[in-house]
């Protein structure tokens, strides 16, 4: 029986279990047999492209990952990988920017699926005042680590504790759904960082919270954004799949008057 990891029994077998999925659930979902996909796993049989195609559907696996499995079938990849300043990825490019841009003057970030900055739009510079570590400024700017790095961000960020604990929890949830040891890596350091003092009543105890705000010192005022996070439908690129836009909006009129102003 073939239980290495690299081959394409293997990988498909490792994201069912990461999906939490038995073999029947998997084999029901892709209208298969059961016996079909335990040959499958064990390299008994080897599916066809169109198989791989269908059964990474089913287990929502990113477009990076899919072209993985199809190379492991012995198949080329499916997904092109392009450049950011590729001419093809020119109009997606330019939408972010206006996304980016068109949300002024509120702050928003584009970033890639290991939380590098892409790009940000101008209000993102007063939400940057006074990092203490210079080199966390430098390309690539992790925004995660930017955020938390007790010499970052973070000692501005009024609910640090609260903040934190998102930000991880959507990291793991991230490295959960894709396996990316880099993004495994990093929260790993996150972790290592200092944390704050919890503020109060926990979010997920108070009755009022909708979201995670994110309540951040600027000057002699306290900002307070909640977010949204915005990708590209249908992307056949990986790159372009990997975008993500974060944009902040004021979650009280204190902030939107302040930033309005500014």
């Amino acid at each position: 029986m073939d239980t290495k990891a690299d081959t394409i029994g293997g990988l498909i077998r490792e994201w069912r279990t990461r999906r939490r999925m038995s073999q029947l659930d998997l084999a029901m979902e892709a209208e298969i047999s059961q016996r079909h996909l335990s040959f499958i796993e064990s390299g008994r049989s080897v599916p066809s492209r169109e198989m791989v195609q269908h059964i990474s559907e089913q287990l929502e696996i990113p477009l990076r990952q899919r072209n993985q499995l199809l190379l492991a079938a012995g198949y080329a990849p499916s997904f092109s990988e392009k450049p950011l300043d590729d001419p093809s990825l020119a109009p997606a490019m330019d939408a972010v920017r206006m996304v980016l841009k068109g949300h002024e003057p509120y702050p928003a970030i584009a970033i890639d699926r290991h939380w590098n900055l892409i790009e940000g739009n101008a209000a993102l510079g007063q939400l940057l005042e006074g990092v203490e570590d210079a080199s966390l400024l430098e390309p690539p700017v992790n925004v995660l680590r930017l955020s938390l790095h007790p010499r970052g961000v973070a000692p501005r960020i009024v609910n640090l504790h609260e903040w934190r604990a998102h930000l991880i929890a959507r990291l793991k949830h991230q490295n959960d759904t894709s396996g990316d040891p880099v993004l495994k890596a990093l929260e790993q350091e996150l972790l290592g960082y200092p944390d704050g003092q919890r503020q109060g009543r926990p979010i997920q105890g108070n009755a009022n919270a909708i979201v995670h705000p994110l309540r951040i010192r600027v000057g002699d005022a306290v900002l307070s954004f909640i977010s949204t996070t915005t990708v590209f439908g249908t992307p056949l690129d990986v790159t372009l799949s990997e975008i993500a836009i974060e944009s902040f909006f004021p979650a009280d009129e204190e902030t939107a008057a302040l930033l309005s102003a500014r």
